[in-house]
């Protein structure tokens, strides 16, 4: 028996903090000028994507005492941007990415729920933590946790957070047309909760939305990242660039489903990629490794060097060999702020490794970097590219893609152009939105 073809799942990620953008492109525009952000999502949205995608930093990255001057510095609060964009979107899912460790449920639950009234059930909240107490720095509670409580916390912090989205049942509003007064039980939006955590009670002001909660995502692929997905989460992010390596992520969360009375098709995988399209395969293949470098300047390559080896590089040449130093163990004396840290469970180790992968193909500075910094990308022409996605999910390798392309705003437009109708072409992809809300695109049942 033929097994029925899977349908891929689409999101537009809109780069923030990170190298993959190159801002230096003259077709790269602004990351904080609201016109960006509008166009890639009307952009993913033509192409039927199930969700556009912002991830947010809760302060800038330092190096060496400085900001960070390798990133796209500064991004407008994420539930803004999600508002306004709702406004000019129908269909699109709207996702954003809120800490659990430096907010408290209440707040977030009301500005979901707000978000999901505003976009008519299209709101999905990615959940994250934060481990460092640079960050922490930022808030009343500062400090960190250390990685079991912050899970802990973030397992509570869901739970917390559901019980709000929950205590409106959809009915406790009457509305009296004759006198315009609105009568609701006593018992609307009623909640009490209490755990090491949290204490709170009160009533929650926001009515049920049309989701009932928002979808809920999560990146992590560490044991416990795996646990509380498969416990909670609609859909994971990963970075499983290769068949077998997603192939084993896909069977290991998707096998621990079961035991949370969940079944296979209640969660999501997506893995990250990026895509460089080109006319010809080999067209293709030039203009990656012209991306490649941009996103890898000299600069750049010592930066990264310096993460690892948590020492000043500045005098070494990037088109150089390696330091024959080795790494300082211990706390971060270069690199401060979540996003910027590599984590390197083993400095000394992944330096041997580096070493001997230079020895072994010749490589500079620049060239290993742009080799070990590569994320999982699709290189070639529309069919080539469209074949590749499809084989990837029809493996069971992944569910779908979250796409972050290497221009802003205009990055996705010609992916949208190209691969998008050839996949629809192989059956693989929808041609329109069927339902109306978040939930609607990615498979999963009403709430």
């Amino acid at each position: 028996m033929t097994k029925p073809l899977k349908q891929i799942h689409l999101a537009a990620h809109f780069p923030g903090v990170n190298n993959t953008t190159v801002w230096s492109d003259p077709a790269g525009g602004s990351h904080i000028e609201f016109s960006s952000f509008q166009h890639m999502a009307q952009t993913a949205e033509r192409g039927k994507f199930d969700l556009f995608f912002l991830a947010e930093g809760l302060r800038l990255r330092e190096q060496s005492g400085k900001i960070y001057d390798l990133d796209v510095v500064g991004r407008p609060d994420t539930f803004t941007v999600l508002a306004a964009l709702a406004a000019v979107t129908d269909r699109l899912g709207l996702a954003g990415t809120i800490n659990s460790t430096f907010n408290e449920p209440y707040e977030v639950a009301r500005q979901f729920a707000s978000l999901d009234h505003l976009s008519a059930g299209r709101a999905a909240w990615n959940v994250v933590t934060s481990w460092d107490a640079f960050t922490g720095e930022n808030f009343r509670r500062g400090g960190f946790l250390e990685q079991d409580q912050r899970y802990d916390r973030a397992k509570q912090f869901m739970h917390t957070t559901w019980e709000l989205f929950d205590s409106w049942h959809g009915d406790e509003i009457i509305a009296d047309k004759e006198t315009g007064v609105f009568l609701s039980r006593a018992d609307a939006g009623s909640f009490e909760h209490h755990d090491a955590h949290f204490d709170i009670k009160g009533q929650f002001s926001v009515p049920r939305s049309p989701q009932g909660r928002p979808v809920i995502l999560q990146a992590g692929d560490s044991e416990e990242g795996r646990e509380f997905a498969a416990a909670t989460a609609d859909a994971i992010f990963t970075r499983h660039g290769t068949i077998d390596a997603g192939q084993a992520f896909f069977a290991d969360v998707k096998g621990r489903l079961a035991k949370y009375g969940r079944t296979y098709n209640q969660l999501v995988i997506l893995p990250a990629a990026t895509f460089i399209l080109g006319d010809t395969d080999a067209d293709a293949q030039e203009e990656a490794h012209v991306v490649r470098l941009q996103q890898v300047s000299g600069q750049t390559a010592i930066k990264f060097l310096e993460q690892l080896w948590n020492r000043d590089l500045s005098s070494y040449d990037p088109d150089g060999p390696l330091p024959d130093i080795d790494p300082v163990i211990g706390e971060s004396l270069i690199s401060k702020g979540r996003a910027s840290v590599r984590m390197y469970k083993d400095p000394l180790a992944t330096a041997k490794q580096w070493r001997e992968l230079s020895e072994a193909k010749s490589l500079s500075i620049r060239e290993l970097i742009v080799e070990v910094t590569g994320r999982q990308s699709f290189v070639g022409s529309a069919s080539t590219i469209a074949d590749a996605l499809n084989d990837f999910v029809q493996a069971d390798a992944s569910d779908g893609f979250v796409l972050a392309p290497h221009i802003t705003p205009g990055g996705l437009d010609r992916f949208v152009d190209e691969v998008v109708p050839i996949l629809q072409e192989k059956g693989v992809f929808r041609t329109e939105y069927e339902g109306t809300t978040l939930r609607d695109h990615l498979g999963l049942a009403p709430l």
